[in-house]
């Protein structure tokens, strides 16, 4: 199927509080999984903490998929920017990205359906795996586990990816590989010893150590 959009567009996507603000990018024609149909929709951290689409380590994750050949949608929580409404406690922002995926599978048919978020973000994009058909992939990039509902009875409907810095200052690391070492199901672990919580100075390593996964992952769906 063409790619419905421009190179990079942004769109409103009609939600339970109203507009939802969203940009989608186009994935490289050159990238490894190019006309593959695959769109990731990225979740973005915490809304009442400055948390917006253009924050750094999602920009990042766009461009990781992008660069593979995935298509990648980014969007505003409610109350964010253009997004109507407000903050929600994490249960109408669930309901934004379950309206984004629906929109999503309706703008392009057939497509495969991949899932990330970063910190507050990844907890929605957690819970909204369960909730939507064939979703193929999901990363998790500094988990609040302790605070928010991420797997259900320790096992994941695909594959995953957890991204974490043992110097997080939001996020307790090493409840983050408690939690990992209690799933029943496959999950592949980046650590990075000397990273913070923005992986400020290791983002770079971070899109390369992504891609490499997501190769290996995606290759073998």
């Amino acid at each position: 199927m063409n790619f419905p959009f421009a190179k990079e567009e942004q769109v409103l996507i009609p939600g339970p509080a109203g507009q939802i603000e969203s940009s989608v990018h186009q994935g490289d024609e050159a990238g490894h999984f190019a006309g593959q149909n695959r769109l990731v929709v990225i979740c973005h951290p915490h809304p009442v903490h400055g948390g917006t689409m253009d924050n750094k380590v999602v920009t990042t994750l766009m461009r990781t998929y992008r660069d593979l050949g995935i298509h990648v949608l980014r969007f505003n929580f409610r109350g964010v920017g253009k997004s109507a409404g407000c903050f929600d406690n994490a249960i109408g922002e669930l309901q934004d990205l379950l309206a984004v995926l629906k929109w999503a599978k309706q703008a392009m048919p057939g497509v495969g359906l991949l899932l990330a978020g970063f910190s507050f973000g990844s907890s929605i994009a957690a819970q909204a795996c369960y909730q939507v058909d064939g979703v193929q992939h999901l990363t998790l990039v500094a988990p609040p586990v302790e605070r928010y509902p991420y797997d259900c009875d320790g096992r994941f409907p695909c594959a995953l990816t957890v991204i974490q810095g043992d110097k997080d200052e939001r996020v307790f690391a090493e409840g983050v590989y408690a939690w990992i070492d209690t799933l029943g199901s496959p999950a592949e672990l980046l650590r990075y010893p000397e990273a913070g919580h923005f992986f400020h100075g290791y983002l770079a390593q971070l899109k390369a150590d992504l891609t490499v996964i997501l190769l290996r992952q995606l290759s073998a769906l």
